[in-house]
């Protein structure tokens, strides 16, 4: 076997669909070296993934894209419920300004996204894409170096590295490599999708409708401006295109219609029983499969990589300690449960079914449905706030630890730009007043700003939100969730022992390309 001169690097990422580009777009911003191995030359050219909502939005621009992707994207109005004759049953509504900042549902069509997600990691010179590649083997599993061995059209080749992130799919070679095993959360179906482009008349709204028909259940979207996707369970015998999607187009329509993708999916529910084995860990697909009826697939990939990212980054840059990769598994484990589970009783409510229970199932929905305020409560906690953990502090009150700082539009020193953009990379305490010595000793050890939101310049929302939330200060990750707060009052925040340990370095940070404006820094060092 043939050991390439530059065999070893910091990071090997297996496969490079929009979860392991990300990761590596990610990792790059905190200045960590990755290595892209993808069985695939080009991007994948057909549809599959196509919506995903305002936090997902929020993690494609942390990774340069996020101008990019709304460029291509389209905003979508919601979730319609209809029944067997298309009659609106009920609407969950979706805001064109989500707490992230971005519509709170985008639509997209997925090679379009790879695309852009693959231009910007061309301009990374950390990151490095070999396409057309079989990685043939990961470990062994030892505290040392993992070795990742693959072959080309040159022969075989080995890497040794110091962490493998799996992005590899449903059959993950990575998941199998650390003896991983799917626990099965009973759902499968079998399913037609049919992608098409057409300029006709199609009978749609500016979202997503799903047909509660207990004889054939299914789900109709726009995409774009000619772009169209059904899906429809699958019954016995077969029916054409156009038997199938009669119900949306006028019956004379004879124009143009073209059928980009039809194909057969299982949809199942099944999350891997562990995500993590030493320093090889587990993303997207390979970690968890959900059904589609939440629109949450690729959107908990994302998750998964903006949460191992910068506690991986922060090891292997600052020597933090160990025990804070733990937490990824601990995190993203039960949210990605939560997701599942959700997308189950959202598919046997609306589909689950042809006996006399599943109709009274979708009666009472309907009845549901019509309670004031229910849609709008039930279609905004698709993403639950964090468990309690090392990086979750709550006290008895649930409070705003474990949710996202929400992201409007800030001014300092002239410049308008998104929060996000403003704090740069790392952790930032964002205070309802002038910070205090204890917070500005805190941030200062830290080395980010301790930044008081009145100084933020924005239309209101960080303060209203701190007041919601009872706290005079917060510390936000560099994932922007709310690691600890100082509650209405307080003089510090509840627990610093407990998180300080996983998060104090050895080294010195790395400088990352993204850094908060000189203009802030002035609340660390007073």
């Amino acid at each position: 076997m043939n050991v390439d001169e530059a065999a070893r690097v910091p990071v090997v990422i297996v496969g490079a669909g929009p979860v392991g580009v990300t990761a590596a777009l990610l990792l790059a911003r905190h200045g960590v070296r990755s290595v892209v191995l993808e069985r695939h030359r080009d991007v994948y050219p057909l549809p599959r993934a196509v919506a995903n909502d305002d936090e997902i939005h929020r993690i494609l621009q942390a990774a340069g894209v996020g101008e990019e992707f709304t460029a291509i994207s389209r905003p979508a109005g919601g979730l319609r419920l209809l029944d067997a004759r298309h009659r609106v049953m009920a609407e969950f509504r979706r805001s064109r300004k989500g707490h992230h900042g971005y519509p709170q549902s985008s639509m997209f069509d997925q090679p379009e996204l790879e695309g852009v997600l693959r231009a910007e990691l061309a301009r990374h010179p950390e990151c490095e894409l070999r396409g057309g590649v079989e990685v043939t083997g990961i470990g062994p599993d030892t505290t040392g170096p993992v070795r990742v061995a693959y072959r080309d059209d040159t022969g075989e080749h080995e890497l040794w590295v110091e962490a493998v992130l799996g992005c590899d799919g449903a059959g993950s070679l990575t998941r199998e490599a650390i003896g991983g095993a799917w626990e099965d959360l009973h759902f499968e179906e079998r399913w037609t999708v049919i992608d098409a482009e057409t300029t006709g008349p199609v009978r749609c709204w500016e979202g997503v409708d799903q047909v509660c028909d207990p004889k054939r259940p299914a789900t109709f979207m726009r995409v774009n401006a000619t772009r169209y996707r059904w899906e429809f369970r699958q019954r016995e015998g077969q029916e054409a295109v156009r038997e199938l999607i009669a119900p949306w187009l006028p019956t004379s329509y004879d124009g143009d219609f073209e059928v980009v993708r039809e194909t057969q999916y299982t949809f199942r529910a099944r999350i891997a029983d562990r995500w993590r084995s030493g320093r090889v860990f587990l993303l997207g697909d390979a970690a968890h499969l959900t059904p589609p009826f939440v629109g949450q697939g690729l959107c908990s990939g994302l998750r998964d990589a903006y949460n191992l990212t910068w506690k991986l980054a922060r090891v292997l840059q600052q020597g933090a300690d160990e025990r804070l990769l733990d937490t990824y598994e601990g995190e993203r484990r039960p949210h990605a449960r939560h997701v599942v589970r959700l997308a189950v009783a959202m598919g046997w409510a609306m589909t689950g079914g042809q006996d006399v229970a599943a109709a009274l199932r979708r009666r009472s929905l309907a009845a549901a449905c019509r309670i004031p305020g229910l849609t709008e409560l039930a279609g905004r906690d698709l993403s639950p706030p964090l468990t309690a953990g090392p990086l979750v502090r709550r006290g008895v009150r649930r409070g705003l630890a474990g949710t996202h700082c929400p992201q409007p539009w800030v001014s300092v020193g002239g410049r308008r730009t998104r929060l996000d953009e403003m704090l740069g990379d790392s952790f930032a305490v964002l205070t309802a007043t002038e910070p205090g010595p204890s917070l500005t000793a805190l941030a200062h050890g830290l080395g980010v700003p301790a930044v008081p939101v009145t100084d933020l310049g924005d239309d209101g929302t960080l303060a209203a939100w701190l007041r919601a939330g009872r706290a005079d200060a917060v510390l936000l990750r560099p994932d922007r969730i709310v690691l600890d707060v100082v509650p209405s009052g307080g003089r510090d925040f509840t627990s610093t022992a407990a998180w300080a340990s996983l998060l104090h370095t050895t080294r010195s940070p790395v400088p990352s390309e993204r850094r908060a404006p000189k203009s802030l820094s002035r609340s660390t060092t007073r």
